[in-house]
């Protein structure tokens, strides 16, 4: 075969260095290509692929375009449900009541998920909880368009819906490397929670255009339950590619397998001092953005306030802080061979100090600014941990180690729902926001200096 003609070559493509060297390499391997060939290599998809490994998998696309469509749901009805609860009833508690009812599954819930998700059948298991989160979308429509929702009702369904999340974002975190394959395993990781904050963006949008179309929530509620059935079918068309099947060993009880998870970590700085920082985060951090629609009502509030304006308000401080996440999301899918310590420490400034400050303003576009930067620190530390314990943790126990690491951001979160609310409504919303933000600054601090210190933690 003979070498092709380089000289020749080049004049019909671009002056594109890379492009220059690709067929340099290519003539010394002696492989005979065409012109039409190597601009095949820069066409859009190849673009695409080379930047996001992930999206060469037919499967994991599938999964990927469902549940965007899914996700967009989700952030109708959590823009819709607070706003519902607040109008209701105007008490800040109630907020954190709702919050505490659908974090608290995740207590309970989420390490027996985890020993159990390694026995299951990851993407049946996904799909089954799908379902079981759609019913709650279909019961809060119901009750709201026939005029009998109330609280009680509200942190029912939040405790329904909480359970099947304990349960199911454990199989689905455990799943991606099963679509996706080790290699692009951060790219799955980094573009899903892409599209996981796109819905944070767009699903504010669609919430108040809802409202307002209709003058009802119950139809926030209605497409949300609607909306799960579009990654149920993504999952049923995907296959699990890169499965690997564990070598067999005896089977042991849970109580045991849970042991070994936890050792797991004890063992390895790294993941523990992740754990350790996001159960600060859990706790302190993301309930502070639970009182959103107090902080649009009352601390936002303006002389010619309506109820349309107050949902506006609300709607655009929960798409500002969405905005930031997908800016951040985009970020570390792009540059997933980046540092993740360094994103960390980026992200944890980028969100304290905005959250204290944010406990100071009055102003709404100062607000919406500071929303922006919260939601790229939250995001940017929640991939940032999520890659750096999914990337070292062995096949057989991901889903054990996944389980505590959720269990610790999510599972103490109902406490921190509760006393975030009593302070709000006790002291003040203000009040609640900058004590939050100080005490995740010392607490992050003392974990990082606890870990430097003893020269065992990357993070």
């Amino acid at each position: 075969m003979t070498a092709p003609n380089v000289s020749c070559l080049c004049l019909d493509l671009d002056h594109d260095s890379r492009v220059f060297r690709e067929v340099l390499i290519l003539a010394n391997c002696d492989i005979n290509v065409t012109v039409q060939e190597i601009k095949k290599m820069q066409t859009p998809k190849n673009w695409l692929i080379s930047h996001f490994p992930a999206l060469a998998s037919r499967d994991y696309v599938l999964f990927l375009i469902g549940q965007f469509l899914s996700v967009i749901g989700t952030w109708m009805q959590a823009t819709a449900l607070p706003y519902l609860a607040y109008r209701i009833s105007g008490r800040p508690l109630d907020l954190g009541l709702i919050g505490f009812a659908n974090t608290l599954p995740t207590l309970l819930f989420a390490l027996p998920a985890g020993v159990l998700v390694e026995r299951w059948d990851k993407r049946k298991t996904v799909i089954l909880f799908q379902a079981m989160m759609s019913i709650q979308g279909f019961g809060l429509a119901y009750l709201t368009f026939t005029d009998q929702i109330q609280i009680w009702h509200m942190v029912t369904l939040a405790f329904f819906y909480g359970s099947a999340v304990a349960v199911e974002v454990t199989a689905r975190q455990s799943m991606l490397i099963e679509l996706a394959g080790r290699e692009s395993l951060p790219s799955a990781i980094a573009l899903q929670t892409t599209v996981f904050n796109l819905g944070r963006v767009l699903g504010p949008l669609g919430a108040a255009w809802l409202i307002a179309s209709t003058g009802s929530e119950g139809s926030v509620f209605l497409a949300n339950g609607v909306s799960f059935v579009f990654v149920i079918i993504g999952l049923f068309f995907a296959r699990t590619s890169f499965k690997v099947k564990h070598e067999a060993h005896k089977q042991q009880n849970m109580s045991s397998e849970f042991k070994e998870g936890l050792l797991y970590i004890r063992q390895d700085a790294a993941v523990l001092s992740a754990v350790l920082m996001s159960a600060l985060l859990g706790f302190f951090g993301i309930p502070l953005l639970q009182q959103i629609p107090a902080l649009a009502r009352d601390v936002l509030k303006t002389a010619f306030d309506t109820e349309a304006l107050i949902a506006a308000r609300t709607s655009s401080l929960y798409m500002a802080q969405g905005v930031g996440a997908v800016i951040a999301a985009f970020m570390m899918a792009y540059l997933s061979s980046t540092n993740k310590n360094k994103i960390l420490l980026w992200g944890q400034i980028a969100f304290i100090f905005p959250v204290i400050i944010l406990g100071m303003t009055l102003n709404t576009p100062v607000a919406l600014v500071l929303l922006a930067l919260i939601g790229w620190g939250t995001v940017a530390q929640l991939i940032s941990m999520n890659i750096m314990i999914q990337m070292r943790v062995p096949n057989e126990l991901r889903g054990r180690v996944f389980s505590i690491y959720f269990w610790a951001l999510q599972g103490v979160a109902p406490f921190g729902s509760i006393m975030i609310g009593w302070m709000a409504q006790t002291w003040s919303v203000q009040t609640a926001i900058i004590t939050g933000g100080v005490v995740c600054l010392l607490g992050i601090a003392f974990v990082r200096l606890l870990f430097l210190r003893t020269g065992q933690s990357s993070a």
